[in-house]
């Protein structure tokens, strides 16, 4: 089925901050033509936009197919569809107010197009929430729009980079929210739907995951706030009690920095920082933010909109490139996972190591 599938998965690419080093990141990624065997890009933004970075960053070579919507998608080839026609003011490396509501546009038109099949998944470029957020006061990130676009409840913050996986129970909230937000409900919910994921989007038959605990030391037995042993063991209990192989509450600083987490298949923190400090510092250039839980698929790269490099030619696509092959992999592999669920009889066509 995989080979069946090879440059056929049509995957679409939102723009980003145009002011930012999205364009660059975009372009660098599908320069290395053997990316085109993998899928079809559909890149959603500005014929106007990428031709200016193209130009601004001397990436003569970088050539795409425009076009005006996904019937005419040509496969293997770099298609784009502009998300408007208006000549907007680009100003590299400066956030803008104007340059974010654009983004947004290219957020929506993918978005509209995943919901009714025209494209397989959706990589979404670096955006600056600070710029879109004047037009979209309720925005608050790439995750919790698409999570609400298509009514998801139970969806999981999931940052890969090969066989590290860190998931976060309570996502872009601040710290002072945290431990209100921090229930054995919430950790059990982002349990089933990690495991869920490690399973169907991962092929990992038995997953093992490490659960950290809040405070520091886990709660040191209670001596450092009694969350860990009064709502994280109970939450793991019960996941135990529903099958899912969860451990812990793990010291977040002695899983990372004894190397325990190697152990594991995948790591739920319990807040933002706690997942992404570790990760970022182990796997920065290669980390994949992944939403799981969502009907469809969604990457991007783990980095932000970076402007104090944009426009330098110095950005590096490794995160963008390896948040494209993490679509087409997770597509490919939900594929094959519904097959077998479908038709138990399948398994052995698609071999034993699932």
């Amino acid at each position: 089925m995989s080979n069946e599938l090879e440059g056929s998965i049509r995957i679409g690419i939102s723009i980003g901050e145009v002011n930012g080093v999205g364009p660059e990141i975009i372009m660098k990624t599908f320069n290395d033509a053997r990316l085109l065997q993998t899928c079809t890009p559909v890149i959603y933004g500005s014929v106007k936009a990428m031709s200016f970075h193209r130009k601004a960053l001397n990436i003569q070579e970088f050539n795409f197919n425009h076009i005006r919507s996904v019937k005419e998608i040509i496969p293997r080839k770099i298609n784009l569809i502009n998300c408007w026609e208006e000549e907007i003011k680009i100003e590299i490396g400066v956030a803008s107010k104007l340059t974010g509501m654009y983004a947004f546009k290219a957020i929506e038109t993918a978005t509209a197009d995943l919901a009714n099949g025209s494209i397989d998944a959706l990589v979404t470029a670096p955006i600056d929430k600070h710029t879109i957020q004047p037009d979209n006061p309720t925005f608050t990130g790439h995750t919790e729009y698409l999570a609400k676009a298509f009514n998801t409840t139970d969806y999981l913050m999931f940052l890969v980079s090969g066989d590290l996986r860190v998931a976060l129970v309570t996502g872009h909230v601040p710290v002072s929210k945290v431990a209100a937000l921090v229930s054995k409900e919430s950790i059990l919910a982002k349990l089933k739907v990690m495991h869920a994921s490690l399973k169907r989007d991962f092929g990992i038959r038995k997953p093992k995951i490490a659960v950290l605990g809040l405070n520091p030391h886990a709660g040191d037995h209670g001596v450092i706030g009694n969350e860990d042993m009064e709502i994280i063991i109970p939450a793991v209990k019960d996941a135990n009690s529903a099958g899912i192989l969860a451990y812990g509450p793990y010291s977040a600083d002695g899983i990372f920095g004894a190397g325990g987490y190697r152990k594991f298949d995948a790591i739920l923190a319990m807040y933002h920082d706690q997942g992404l400090i570790p990760f970022k510092t182990l796997a920065f250039e290669t980390g994949v933010n992944f939403t799981a839980g969502l009907p469809f698929v969604r990457t991007s790269p783990d980095h932000g909109t970076a402007y104090d490099i944009a426009g330098k030619g110095i950005a590096n696509e490794n995160s963008f490139r390896e948040a494209v092959y993490l679509a087409c992999d997770i597509y490919k592999r939900r594929m094959e996972y519904d097959g077998i669920t479908a038709n138990p009889l399948a398994f052995s066509k698609l071999g034993s190591d699932r």
